[in-house]
Parts: structure tokens; C-alpha cells; sequence
């Protein structure tokens, strides 16, 4: 895992080759190309780039304007405005209506860092996954993003895809299939899963290999699809393993723990540890750091390993 990209880099790539391969495919942007990536796009096609302003409400109609009329928009603005400022658009104009818009949003989470605690978005999947009609996803990794942003282009109905902007650590390759709906179990074990997403898909590999030394034997699987969920696998392995942890750098109220919750807690009742930012805005500081102390470093996730098997 030592080579590392972000998640938005991987986006702007995407972007170009849609733009060759689709000419249906366009591009909205509220002010921020250079940021979001999608200024690549803008210089290569730039009848099919559309530069907004700061008006992030008009950003998302309009969107929902091109998709009515045939095309594939993708939108682009910091998580925080993306699903903010323009949630009442998002809701009526595109989710209701159930219209072809792809909402791909960057700078989500802490890992932001300096920016701080106004600009993270902490609560921005838990928004997307309330909304009918809409997929919810999160890429782990730069090859991720790439078969997400293309795969999200294939599908018919609204999308919103979280990205980060810092560089982390590279996990997949071409080998790798993402596909909407579906989790992948990175690591077979036998005593405990860690069910995560985003950065802390990195986070859980590390720390199940650190919980390995001690012979704790963990399951980590990339719930990159959170919504539509994939109950099957998620199923599959709590049963395994009769003990889940889920890492996400969201709020735990309403993200990926609480997507996993709600499952198991109808369909299998597992003890259960959730570990994300516990209720709390995120503060100005440098990204690691931030994550280290919101608990979000690999020793919380082996501390909260311990709890759930404490559990059991």
C-alpha cells in the first residue's frame, strides 16, 4: 500500500475518458474545477462544460434541465455544498423525479484538513441515503473512483458519489470489479469483520493485519455501495464471524454504520461496534492528525475489534 492518489484525481481521469467515449456526458461545475478536478474535462470539451458560479442550487437544476433533455451530467462541487446548499433541488428536482444526474461531490470528510470543521462534510451520505431513488457510493481507492464514475455513467437514475481530498494509499488494480450494489471481501477471518469505506478501507487492512500477530483472525470487507446495499454479503460474513466493526469518516448516526445496523439488527442481531466521528464536527488541523483524533486511526479500529469480540 505504499503508492498513493486521491480519490478526486481519479474522478478528472474518469471524466476525460467518458468525454471520448460518450458525448452525451456533461460536466457542471459550481466554481471549483481546479479542486474537483473536472477543469481536465472542461479544457478537452469545453462545449460540454459548464461552469456555474458559486450558485450551487442552480448547479443541480440545471443538471436536472440537461438530464431531462437526454444528457448525462455530472455535478461537481465540495461534499459540504454539493448536498447543503442544494438539497432542496437534489430532493425535487432530481431524486423525485428520479432523473439521470450524477452528484459527484470531493473534499468530503476531515480528512480535508485545514479547511475545517464549516467545509467537512460529516453528515453528507447519511442526506444522499435518505433520499428515494438515489445511489450512494464511496470509493476506497483512485482505480475504485475510476469503475465507479464509469459505472455510474451506465446506470439510469440519480448517483452521488463521496470523494476525498487527500492522497491514500492505492489498493486496487484493473483485476478489481466494483459494481453498484455490491460489497468485496478483501480479507477472509473467522473471529470478527471490519466493514468499512473510503480511507478506512486502508485503515481496516492495516489493522486486521495488526490484530493477525495477536491471532485474531478478521474479515475485511469495502462497502463501497452503500446504498443499494449489499445485505447478502453483509449477512453472509457477520454470520461468520458473529462480530462486526464498521469504519466510515462520516457521523455513525445515519452513514455506513448505521446502513449495517439497521440490516443486522432486523435480519441477524450481531454485536456491533461502529467507529466514525461520534456525533462531533470536524476542526481545522492537518488530515492524519484530525483522523487520529476523531478515533479514526488503524489502533482505534483494533481497540474497537476488541470491544465487539468482548461482546460476543
Amino acid at each position: 500500500m505504499a503508492n498513493k492518489a486521491a480519490t478526486r484525481d481519479a474522478y478528472g481521469k474518469a471524466l476525460l475518458i467518458l468525454g471520448k467515449e460518450n458525448p452525451n456526458v456533461v460536466v457542471l461545475d459550481a466554481d471549483l474545477s481546479k479542486s474537483t478536478k473536472t477543469a481536465e474535462f472542461g479544457k478537452n470539451y469545453p462545449e460540454r462544460f459548464f461552469n456555474m458560479g458559486i450558485a450551487e442550487g442552480n448547479l443541480l437544476g440545471t443538471a436536472a434541465g440537461l438530464a431531462a433533455a437526454g444528457k448525462i451530467p455530472f455535478a461537481s462541487s465540495f461534499a459540504i455544498f454539493a448536498t447543503g446548499r442544494a438539497f432542496e433541488q437534489i430532493r425535487n428536482s432530481i431524486a423525485y423525479p428520479k432523473l439521470n444526474v450524477k452528484i459527484a461531490a470531493t473534499h468530503a470528510g476531515i480528512s480535508v484538513g485545514e479547511d475545517g470543521g464549516s467545509h467537512q462534510a460529516i453528515e453528507d451520505v447519511a442526506i444522499m441515503r435518505a433520499l428515494p431513488n438515489m445511489v450512494v457510493l464511496v470509493p476506497a481507492d483512485g482505480e475504485e473512483t475510476r469503475q465507479m464514475v464509469l459505472a455510474a455513467a451506465e446506470h439510469q437514475g440519480p448517483v452521488y458519489i463521496r470523494m476525498g481530498r487527500l492522497e491514500v494509499p492505492v489498493l486496487f488494480d484493473e483485476d478489481y470489479h466494483f459494481e453498484i450494489g455490491k460489497a468485496k471481501v478483501l480479507k477472509e477471518g473467522t473471529d470478527v469483520a471490519i466493514m468499512a469505506n473510503g480511507l478506512m478501507v486502508a485503515v481496516a487492512l492495516e489493522a486486521a493485519e495488526l490484530l493477525a500477530g495477536e491471532g485474531i483472525s478478521v474479515s475485511v470487507v469495502n462497502v463501497s455501495s452503500v446504498k443499494p446495499l449489499d445485505e447478502e454479503t453483509i449477512l453472509r460474513v457477520a454470520k461468520e464471524t458473529r462480530a462486526v466493526v464498521t469504519a466510515e469518516e462520516h457521523n455513525i448516526i445515519g452513514g455506513l454504520g448505521s446502513a449495517i445496523a439497521e440490516v443486522l439488527g432486523e435480519k441477524l442481531p450481531t454485536p456491533m461496534v461502529r467507529v466514525g466521528l461520534k456525533d462531533t464536527f470536524g476542526e481545522s488541523g492537518r488530515p492524519y492528525e484530525l483522523l487520529e483524533k476523531f478515533g479514526l486511526g488503524k489502533e482505534d479500529l483494533v481497540k474497537a475489534v476488541r470491544e465487539a469480540l468482548a461482546k460476543k
